[in-house]
């Protein structure tokens, strides 16, 4: 998980650990960046605003070295999702893009913790049937 909020990366850790996840967290784009390795996750969350480096710029850099890796935007705006959509969406059926609508997901800030655990059983569980 990467997001400059420690608080959120706190909270969100730790309810993810109680669940059965092995959590790694990251406040800094950059150093997430500098420490990430393929086939190292399951799962990415980002946060979209951070500064230095969007959670949209973080994740291309990140699929660029794990292009099969499942990514999961955190937001306090809904105006993100449909930014996505509008740069994806023409793009669906080309070879080199795939649909980013069908690959990544988005949670609204603010997420309690029994619906943000909800939510990432469920993504995992999609993805690995």
């Amino acid at each position: 998980m990467v997001d400059d909020e420690p608080d959120i990366t706190i909270v969100f850790k730790l309810a993810l650990e109680d669940a059965g996840f092995i959590v790694d967290t990251y406040q800094d784009p950059s150093v997430a960046l500098s420490k990430f390795k393929p086939n190292s996750y399951g799962l990415v969350i980002l946060d979209i605003r951070m500064p230095g480096m969007s959670g949209f710029e973080l994740h291309k850099e990140m699929q660029k070295i794990d292009p099969q890796l499942i990514f999961c935007f955190i937001t306090a705006s809904e105006i993100y999702y449909d930014e996505v959509r509008s740069r994806e969406g023409d793009k669906r059926g080309e070879e080199e893009q795939y649909c980013i609508i069908e690959r990544e997901r988005f949670l609204q800030k603010p997420i309690s913790n029994v619906d943000l655990v909800k939510r990432i059983e469920k993504m995992m569980m999609r993805e690995s049937s």
